[in-house]
């Protein structure tokens, strides 16, 4: 039986975590995050797929390369958050289940990080919780992928 696949995917200067910001971010590299993504997964019984890309064309390439090959989708917009409507887009066409996750805060931060093209087409939003947010992320993702592939056993009866 194939897992079920998750992508995670990180926006821009995400590949500088540990360095960038730690009073903010913290001091976890985004290798560490990885890491931390992948024992989730092998815990909760997802195959993960990790990204990172500081271009916002490249966040929607993978996005339309995995969409028929992936069950969810767990991202970090990062500052696309807050002005990409091309990402949203790209994450409501796919029509998977989207769990948005910021390491800080948002809501404590600056006033135009508290809005989020993303949210209004993700299943859930996990902000503040630093690198945390993407166990819990994951945590969400398989609990939601567990409801639908049981509903899906249901129709099959």
């Amino acid at each position: 039986m194939q897992l079920p696949s998750v992508l995670v995917l990180n926006g821009p200067n995400l590949n500088l975590l540990g360095t960038r910001e730690p009073a903010i971010y913290g001091t976890e590299t985004l290798g560490d995050v990885e890491n931390r993504c992948r024992e989730a997964g092998a815990r909760l019984n997802l195959a993960i797929d990790f990204r990172q890309s500081n271009a916002e064309h490249q966040l929607i390439d993978w996005l339309h390369e995995t969409r028929s090959r992936i069950d969810g989708i767990v991202i970090n917009p990062a500052a696309y958050t807050h002005t990409s409507v091309a990402l949203a887009d790209a994450l409501a066409a796919i029509a998977k289940p989207v769990i948005e996750v910021h390491i800080s805060n948002v809501h404590r931060r600056e006033a135009f990080r508290h809005h989020s093209f993303v949210s209004a087409v993700a299943s859930g939003i996990i902000v503040g919780c630093g690198t945390q947010g993407y166990v819990l992320a994951l945590e969400r993702m398989a609990t939601l992928l567990a409801a639908q592939t049981a509903s899906a056993r249901k129709e099959a009866q």
